[in-house]
């Protein structure tokens, strides 16, 4: 298989890149509820007992129930990356900011199934979140892997 150059990206003795390509990306995991703190509610002129605080349960209740909504998995930390596909794993690096490259190695890979659309694809793995890859570039990157874990012996 054809190798390429990734400028910018260390790689160990061995290693080969087959791909740099630029991709969306995101992952999937819950959080923990951060409940809103304070009370919610409104101050009422009352004409017997004068200005008081009245709680608003319903608005209370709605704002715990959307925390814990928002907490439940999905799809999360959605951001361009550049993706480098190399013959011992993905390493990403979000742009614009990102100074990092972030490792995703194939020996920890556990499944790799397409995504709900064209040009996606969710990557498991066995130590961390899910990943999801989407763009044009995401079909080749596909073949790529499969060749690769077809070559080590790999296969899902």
């Amino acid at each position: 298989m054809p190798s390429v150059q990734a400028p910018g990206l260390l790689l160990d003795p061995g290693e080969d890149v087959h791909a740099d390509v630029m991709c969306g990306t995101a992952r999937f995991y819950g959080t923990e509820v951060a409940y809103p703190q304070g009370r919610v509610g409104y101050f009422e002129d009352h004409p017997t007992f004068g200005r008081r605080w009245v709680d608003n349960r319903k608005l209370e209740a709605r704002r715990r129930r959307d925390a814990e909504t928002d907490a439940q998995e999905r799809w999360r930390d959605h951001t361009t990356a550049r993706v480098v596909l190399t013959s011992q794993g993905f390493r990403l690096r979000p742009t614009p900011h990102g100074t990092e490259w972030l490792p995703f190695d194939h020996v920890l890979l556990t499944g790799m199934a397409p995504g709900p659309a064209c040009g996606q694809v969710v990557l498991s793995y066995s130590t961390c979140a899910p990943l999801q890859l989407t763009g044009v570039a995401v079909p080749r990157l596909v073949v790529v892997l499969e060749s690769l874990l077809g070559a080590s012996g790999r296969g899902d």
